[in-house]
């Protein structure tokens, strides 16, 4: 399998880190081989969820080993009465009960997340066969937010001419509030950073420095002024984010067209980390770019949360899981 630049370059970060990765989607041919190749490059441990006759059987009848795969049958798992006490405890004083707890840790994209809270796994991806719901609400429930009253977002790897740009929200947010916006703004920042990019956040609209009207106008102003005070907070110094908005697309990515529209801006012409307004808004863009121009594109990835656990699009190829795998073991990198 060639790889792209950028693909390599993630590849290459995560195998310093080697973290284990669990995949709760062992019966996807997709997940099978996405799990081989990051294996057999040493870019993460690998575990997958499922049935393990049948799963060593495929491997074998493609001549792939099982080094660094562990192949664990939730139903057959040692540890299976230690998470489901687990997530009974979790989630009692919400009326959970044992019974309930025994079939939930059954599930798939349960019993992975209870792995990574118990420490067994770094970070989970799933999503090939499942919707977003249902991979992100055990995230929710198990391993939860990194700060308490900030809500979980996502962000997406959006890769054009060998050049990387995080998109955000594209996937959890509906319509964020001002506050929630500022919120997923300097998320997106901090995950930027991790992927080694130097954020340069601009609030998109269709409005930059006042040309339109409108409420929604008006939200990306109050998000990107509650955003720029944020980071004169001590737990962003030093980090070199820069942050500014209210703007248009054009604006953001064209150097031209950003000068003139946006004169003395730092981040006009030059960002490379992109906040949408709403989630209709991102996932409209992000996909149209990836289906009409051929970017390459990798997420959806939650964060916020106090671990990975990353959604895949039900359409993703093997190349995409495989960067998505990369990105969680980045992501887990404390």
């Amino acid at each position: 399998m060639s790889y792209s630049k950028y693909l390599k370059g993630l590849m290459d970060q995560a195998r310093v880190l080697n973290k284990t990765i669990v995949l709760p989607e062992g019966e996807d041919l997709r997940i099978l081989e996405a799990g081989h190749i990051i294996a057999s490059e040493k870019v993460a441990k690998i575990i997958i969820l499922g049935e393990e006759s049948e799963i060593k059987s495929y491997y074998a009848s493609k001549g792939w080993d099982m080094d660094g795969i562990e192949v664990i049958k939730p139903e057959n798992s040692p540890r299976l009465s230690e998470y489901t006490q687990l997530l009974y405890e979790l989630r009692k004083e919400k009326g959970l009960t044992q019974e309930d707890a025994a079939k939930l840790a059954l599930n798939y994209n349960y019993f992975g997340t209870l792995m990574i809270k118990s420490g067994h796994a770094d970070g989970m991806v799933s999503g090939a066969n499942h919707s977003t719901a249902d991979t992100v609400r055990p995230a929710l429930q198990i391993i939860k937010s990194a700060k308490k009253g900030r809500a979980v977002s996502s962000c997406l790897i959006l890769v054009a001419n060998d050049k990387p740009y995080l998109f955000s929200d594209c996937a959890i947010m509906i319509n964020p509030t001002d506050r929630e916006m500022a919120d997923i703004a300097l998320d997106a920042a901090e995950s930027a950073l991790k992927f080694g990019m130097e954020p340069k956040v601009a609030m998109l609209s269709y409005s930059t420095y006042g040309s339109g009207k409108g409420e929604s106008v008006d939200k990306v102003k109050r998000a990107t002024e509650m955003a720029k005070a944020d980071l004169q907070k001590p737990e962003y110094q030093g980090l070199n984010i820069k942050l500014d908005g209210e703007m248009q697309a054009d604006a953001a990515l064209n150097d031209v067209v950003g000068r003139k529209k946006a004169p003395g801006s730092e981040v006009a012409g030059q960002a490379n980390v992109l906040i949408f307004p709403c989630l209709e808004a991102g996932n409209i863009g992000y996909k149209m770019l990836q289906r009409l121009c051929g970017c390459e594109a990798y997420g959806p990835m939650l964060q916020g949360l106090n671990a990975p656990v990353n959604d895949l699009s039900r359409g993703a190829l093997v190349e995409d899981i495989v960067g998505v795998i990369a990105i969680t073991a980045l992501q887990a990198k404390k």
